[in-house]
């Protein structure tokens, strides 16, 4: 266990208290900013603090149904309203507008780390070239990100 002696300095604008701990001292610790840390009080004048622990998590795989209401707008010959339905289905109208409606859930599943980033592969080709730790980022939603 690492140990450093250090005295709060005032901040001069604030009044805040400021415990200078250092970059080095926080890297040596596997400290980042944004940790949340834990001060215990030793009982003798003196402190301990550490890193909280973060709650065992899990990765969950949701696959949902993204819906959209398409309108188009298919000029045709008088007395053939039919034909814009053809144009539409072979794909060849102009989209009017759009509105997205929601998602649904279709399915949920508990994946291993494993999983995630073959299927992050498959998915996502562009990133294949990619680290893991760069597509944990990317891909998913961290608890933290959620807290």
């Amino acid at each position: 266990m690492l140990s450093k002696t250090v005295t709060l300095v005032e901040d001069e604008d604030t009044g805040d208290l400021i415990l200078p701990i250092g970059d080095e001292f926080m890297e040596a610790v596997g400290w980042e900013v944004g940790d949340t840390l834990e001060w215990i009080n030793n009982n003798d004048g003196s402190f301990t603090l550490s890193k909280t622990k973060s709650e065992e998590t899990e990765l969950v795989l949701v696959e949902c149904i993204s819906q959209f209401r398409q309108r188009y707008m298919v000029e045709v010959p008088k007395g053939k309203a039919e034909w814009a339905m053809d144009t539409v289905t072979l794909n060849q109208a102009d989209e009017f507008s759009q509105a997205h409606l929601g998602e649904t859930i279709v399915s949920h599943r508990i994946v291993s780390k494993e999983e995630m980033l073959a299927l992050c592969d498959k998915d996502n080709d562009y990133a294949k070239a990619w680290n893991d730790e760069h597509k944990m980022k990317t891909f998913v939603t961290s608890w933290d990100k959620q807290k």
